[in-house]
């Protein structure tokens, strides 16, 4: 691939072939993932019956949380994605910051591909976990690879499975479930109107994912118009899914049975032995890799955008020129994720060692959203999500005030050790992007467009 590669690393060259479709599709994919699995019945334990109203709010919450990201993906084709909103709205400095934050958070793609290989077992024992992950991260590192396009239509077939799958287990377990149980009356009596918050701030992990699509606005054909309608749909539309899951979830068992399992054991009761299977793999297996795919797709954008700004070197962000993907870039998130699963490092304290600081940036964005007006006049004019500065201004204190719940929500728990791990992970990526600004390799260009 080396010798068709081009001399100078540029967002402009990606191919821009992603409609409302694909980009609805891979935020689907992108959503779904491990956490609906794992999380019901944790928020089963803390809501009860009130679980259904519990996603919805969640994704109300969400909404409002990337309200900024909506109203600037209406307004501007970003081509570093959140790299580049970053820069704009928080300024350089921090956008170098972000570079080190979003390469070192992707780690989460060796995550998938174990998650995947522990459910892969399930069904078929006696094989090696590692290779099982290497497998998959391997086949999804080859489609990238191939091109957006080719990557894209995997993901319609892989979330239209997966949907299937999570309609199976909608349409069997609704015919068995006690809607007794959901009535006005009696719906709260399991943890009250409090639990039924707690379970809705903890779903926030399950239904948010889509404002990750703007990663992909530099190969979307018309991001302005197609972004914000895939961020908000996909993002409602699992919510309803989610909520008719959280049904059958919480009206088949006693609730003291299914609090805090996975929603194998509902599926298990429910459905049919193929249709249990089906279920496995359609669902738990294939929400793991729409994530895994899709996160290949749009995780290379923002650090592609830095190479050309000069935080990085410029040539680790070439585009091979036959298939207009960034390679090189995919080819390091891939052995990253490969020597994550070949040499057993603990992913979960990795992820953690970033996860506060990167809550806080989008806390700046969303602080930082009312000064679009002076930063972009013209563009702003033509917004479709132009609004006056007072409602700009209510939307931004909005996001700023559900980001701080999801702020606590994120640390609340955490020991010394973590916030510690923060600051030093901050320091050290704030004084390298000191570092290169004043040694004059950075020259960011204008990574945005007029749509």
């Amino acid at each position: 691939m080396s010798e068709k590669s081009s001399s100078v690393a540029t967002t402009k060259d990606l191919k821009r072939v992603l409609g409302l479709k694909e980009l609805f599709f891979t935020a689907i994919g992108q959503i779904i993932g491990g956490g609906i699995m794992s999380l019901t019945g944790v928020a089963i334990a803390r809501s009860g019956h009130s679980v259904p109203i519990a996603f919805i709010l969640s994704a109300i919450i969400v909404v409002l949380i990337t309200i900024p990201r909506i109203i600037l993906c209406g307004t501007i084709r970003m081509r570093g994605g959140e790299y580049t909103m970053i820069g704009l709205l928080a300024g350089e400095k921090f956008a170098g910051v972000f570079v080190w934050l979003h390469i070192a958070q992707n780690i989460a793609i060796a995550m998938y591909a174990l998650s995947f290989a522990d459910y892969f077992l399930a069904l078929f024992t006696g094989l090696d976990r590692k290779l099982i992950a290497i497998v998959i991260l391997t086949l999804f590192y080859l489609l990238n690879l191939l091109g957006i396009d080719k990557m894209a239509k995997a993901q319609n077939w892989i979330v239209g499975i997966m949907c299937a799958s999570l309609a199976a287990f909608c349409a069997f377990g609704i015919t068995k479930v006690d809607f007794s149980a959901f009535a006005p009356s009696v719906i709260f009596e399991h943890g009250g109107v409090s639990g039924m918050l707690s379970a809705a701030v903890l779903l926030i992990y399950a239904t948010s994912g889509a404002s990750a699509m703007m990663n992909l606005s530099a190969e979307a054909k018309d991001p302005v118009r197609d972004l914000p309608k895939a961020m908000l749909t996909s993002t409602f539309v699992v919510a309803v899914l989610y909520a008719f899951m959280g049904i059958v979830a919480s009206g088949v068992l006693p609730i003291d049975q299914v609090a805090n399992q996975s929603l194998a054991l509902v599926a298990n009761e429910v459905l049919p032995r193929p249709l249990y299977v089906f279920f496995v793999v359609g669902g738990c297996m294939f929400a793991l890799i729409s994530t895994l795919n899709s996160q290949f797709a749009w995780a290379t954008k923002p650090i592609m955008q830095a190479c050309v700004d000069g935080w990085l070197p410029e040539k680790l962000g070439v585009v091979n020129n036959k298939y207009k993907t960034p390679h090189i870039l995919l080819t390091i998130l891939y052995v990253i994720a490969l020597a994550c699963i070949l040499f057993n490092l603990d992913l979960d304290i990795i992820a953690t060692v970033t996860v506060i600081i990167n809550q806080l940036m989008y806390l700046m964005v969303n602080i930082n959203i009312v000064r679009l007006p002076k930063l972009l006049p013209a563009q702003w004019e033509k917004s479709k999500f132009k609004v006056s500065n007072g409602v700009l201004r209510t939307l931004s204190v909005a996001a700023v005030v559900m980001n701080l719940v999801n702020i606590w929500l994120v640390a609340h728990d955490y020991s010394w050790w973590v916030y510690a791990a923060n600051i030093g992970c901050f320091a050290l990526a704030y004084i390298y992007a000191v570092v290169c600004m004043k040694a004059g390799k950075v020259h960011m260009e204008i990574s945005y467009e007029d749509q």
